[in-house]
């Protein structure tokens, strides 16, 4: 079993900045990404941004671009999201999500708990 712990969230007002944290510890054999995803209330949940786990390759949804950083520290296993210039769009519930292979082999398929993030004056 994997478990998923993002911290971080809190009420910001538009402009301003948070970091999230998600560590994952557990039964992980390898990984080989991990992904931050959001969910407003009322809407699916979205992809936000993705690293793969050497670091060198970021990509990140249109609306976040220039403004959120995702950065990992392996050996932690943990993925951060440095988020600047929030907006009351990027209110959202976001989650971690990581890729990879558990120790019996089985590919990872595990959800955090979730942190809330509110943007508003």
């Amino acid at each position: 079993q994997v478990q998923l712990v993002e911290s971080g969230g809190g009420l910001v007002q538009p402009g301003g900045s948070l970091r999230l944290s998600c560590a994952a510890s557990g039964s992980i054999s390898s990984i080989s990404s991990m992904v931050w995803y959001r969910q407003a209330p009322g809407k699916e949940r979205e992809f936000v941004a993705i690293i793969n786990w050497t670091g060198d390759t970021t990509y990140y949804v249109d609306s976040v671009k220039g403004r959120f950083t995702i950065s990992r520290d392996s050996a932690k296993n943990t993925v951060y999201l440095q988020m600047n210039s929030l907006k009351p769009d990027d209110t959202a519930v976001y989650y971690c999500k990581v890729v990879g292979y558990s120790r019996s082999g089985s590919p990872l398929n595990d959800w955090g708990q979730g942190t809330q993030v509110s943007v508003s004056s």
